[in-house]
């Protein structure tokens, strides 16, 4: 059973137990209602109570004791007997109803209004008879003392239905092309009807003529409302004999006394959605309003929220028990819900346990979502070592994260930090004592860092309690959060030995000693003004050039001083250095060089740093003297440059063997060539 509450109104609802994720399959589901003893005993109020696929309508018998349904697929109507908390029975349609009607006390007379234009009457065994009306109706109501049923449809005609004679009577002419809804006075039995235009047009049952007309689509825009079309009405109720409450298509519910045109109240439910349904809670004087998202109760007086429900489908419908805090809802789901609001009334007779219930639960509270389930990010596994489960079936993904069992996570969380629960216990403990201290008598005490800091701010603020001259107290540096830290963390220690902080010192020594002088003639004027009341005489200009001067040159003697002792410091340092370099001790380093390489001399890397830093006209004409740049003129006027890479040791080691090669085969050759030209000639003479 979900618990929500909204204004310190507490809604239970019924229709929905412990919360478990919807991707869990239904074997596990099954599992877990074996194990888990609280998903074993949610409460199921009415067996069944449920349709295929939505539910529409949903009504209460005026015995209270059948609960009535209709819904689709296919089109059905449900009757649930509350004394047995299960369904009494179910009967299926032709086609989808529209809306119905229970006229007698139990479930023996029933009227549906089809949407293929037909009436369809059921008694207590089911069907009885079926007439058609000419236009497609949209609603209807019935007048008890002529046992008439007047229809609505997309037509400027109502028609009447004498069920006492068993014929249409003549219909009623309205000045509205369609009707969308009506109803029917319990008190004076005055039939009001709610136009497509925004008009409500009241007639009078027994003259059959009309007694009034509303224009509700003007009254229901305000400077704050913001519309799209024109409004049209949605929902009517009577409340008594005076008071009627009108629902319009742009999401506006306004509250009408019968002697007056304008409304007493118009309220907006700021989601521009038609209202489906409007109800009336005389316990509280509140009033039920429901479009297709939320479910709002006011009151009817002030017009301020008592509470509202937002289901998780969209409403169809809101029937509300009488006599009562249980309210019924028909979504677009195939469960209907069941809401109980002990503030609004009592429990049921059917259900009084409900009441024994609701107060254990207040008594013991428990969290009713995902229990079982630990929400986590990407960068949560990171810190658990866990980031390589990510696409296995131990993690579901959901939005920006991840579900994983909560066994899992406290495991894991154990292992990669063992002693994170002795960390939060000191953690806790340090709290306490501080807390414990905190109300003790209070010293002053400086910080731990930057306690010099600390001392002159103290001084200064000191300085400025004592004067009396009436001016705005400055915050404390020390009290602001912003610079909490630099008195905390030590790595905003102020470092009194680096030079930055020894050559700014003597201007801000001076500046201090400045705002002292300045406070001491303060002071002084002011005491000279309490005793002769006359204004005191300044120094001339050149006393003040003088006196400015003076600092100057005091100020620039004491930078010099510091620059100096930094210099001699500097000196130190070389000297030191030096020394060191002295007594150490150069041990030879050996290098090993590559094979095919030879070894020249370590001059070569500084040749070669020599010549980088030339420039590139000079490193080109030392090129075109070694050989390995030649520039020639080109016929268009431009100059060509063509470079010559040089070649290595190894290189020029192959190309020698290459060319002693090729000398020796060409010997070879030679000496082959001469011995057949004289083996020729030795033929010849034989």
């Amino acid at each position: 059973m979900q618990v929500s509450s909204l204004n310190e109104v507490k809604i239970y609802s019924l229709s929905a137990g412990r919360s478990l994720p919807e991707w869990l399959s239904d074997r596990k589901k099954r599992a877990l209602q074996k194990k888990d003893v609280d998903i074993r005993r949610r409460i199921e109020l009415i067996q069944d109570f449920e349709m295929p696929t939505i539910s529409t309508k949903i009504k209460v018998s005026r015995d209270g004791q059948y609960i009535m349904a209709v819904g689709t697929y296919k089109p059905r109507i449900r009757c649930f007997d509350t004394y047995q908390l299960s369904q009494k029975f179910e009967r299926c349609l032709d086609s989808e109803v529209v809306t119905f009607e229970i006229l007698s006390d139990d479930y023996s007379k029933i009227v549906f209004l089809q949407c293929d234009r037909f009436v369809e009457f059921h008694s207590q065994h089911g069907h009885y008879y079926r007439t058609r009306i000419p236009k497609f109706g949209r609603d209807f109501s019935y007048h008890y003392p002529s046992c008439d049923l007047y229809f609505v449809a997309a037509s400027s005609e109502v028609y009447r239905l004498n069920l006492e004679q068993g014929r249409f009577l003549n219909s009623l002419q309205t000045d509205a092309s369609e009707n969308n809804v009506c109803d029917i006075n319990p008190t004076h039995f005055l039939f009001a009807t709610g136009t497509a235009e925004g008009k409500v047009e009241c007639w009078d049952p027994r003259t059959r003529n009309r007694v009034g007309l509303l224009d509700c689509a003007l009254s229901s825009v305000t400077a704050d409302t913001e519309i799209d079309g024109l409004p049209s009405i949605s929902a009517l109720k009577f409340n008594g004999a005076l008071n009627m409450a009108v629902g319009t298509s742009t999401g506006q519910v306004l509250l009408y006394d019968l002697r007056s045109s304008n409304p007493l109240i118009v309220k907006d439910h700021q989601y521009g959605l038609p209202i489906k349904s409007v109800q009336f809670q005389h316990q509280l004087d509140l009033i039920i309003s429901a479009d297709s998202r939320i479910i709002k109760m006011w009151n009817k007086d002030t017009g301020k929220i008592f509470t509202s429900m937002e289901p998780e489908y969209d409403i169809n419908d809101v029937c509300l028990y009488p006599n009562s805090g249980m309210l019924m809802t028909a979504n677009e789901a195939p469960k209907m819900n069941i809401y109980y609001m002990p503030v609004l009334g009592p429990a049921p007779k059917w259900c009084s346990f409900l009441d024994n219930l609701t107060e254990e639960l207040e008594e013991n509270p428990e969290s009713t979502v995902y229990d079982d389930y630990k929400f986590v990010t990407r960068k949560d596994l990171e810190n658990l070592g866990l980031a390589h489960l990510i696409g296995s079936s131990l993690l579901r993904a959901y939005m920006h994260g991840f579900f994983m069992d909560i066994r899992l996570y406290h495991k894991a969380k154990m292992m990669a930090n063992p002693f994170a629960y002795e960390e939060y216990r000191r953690e806790k403990i340090r709290q306490k004592i501080e807390e414990t201290r905190a109300q003790r008598v209070q010293l002053k005490k400086l910080p731990k860092v930057n306690k010099e800091l600390a001392l002159k701010l103290i001084e200064e603020e000191e300085q400025q309690a004592t004067r009396k001259r009436k001016q705005k107290n400055l915050p404390s540096l020390l009290k602001d959060d912003r610079f909490k830290v630099m008195f905390e963390n030590p790595d905003f220690q102020v470092d009194e030995q680096s030079e930055e902080f020894r050559l700014l010192n003597p201007l801000v020594s001076k500046i201090s000693e400045k705002r002292k002088k300045k406070l001491k003639i303060l002071e002084e004027k002011e005491a000279q003004e309490q005793e002769e009341e006359e204004e005191p005489e300044g120094k001339p200009s050149d006393a003040e050039s003088s006196e400015s001067s003076d600092d100057e040159k005091s100020w620039v003697e004491e930078v010099r001083k510091q620059r100096k002792l930094l210099r001699q410091e500097e000196k130190v340092k070389r000297q030191e250095r030096f020394k060191e370099d002295q007594q150490t001790l150069l041990t030879p380093q050996f290098f090993e060089i590559k094979e095919g390489e030879e070894f020249r001399s370590f001059k070569d890397s500084a040749k070669k740093q020599k010549l980088m830093k030339k420039t590139l006209g000079d490193r080109l004409k030392l090129e075109e003297k070694l050989g390995t740049l030649s520039v020639s003129d080109t016929t268009v006027g431009s100059k060509q440059a063509t470079f010559k890479l040089k070649k290595s040791e190894q290189q020029k080691k192959q190309q020698e063997a290459e060319k002693q090669h090729r000398q020796e085969r060409k010997a070879l050759r030679r000496s082959a060539g001469h011995l057949k030209s004289k083996r020729g000639r030795g033929q010849r003479f034989h």
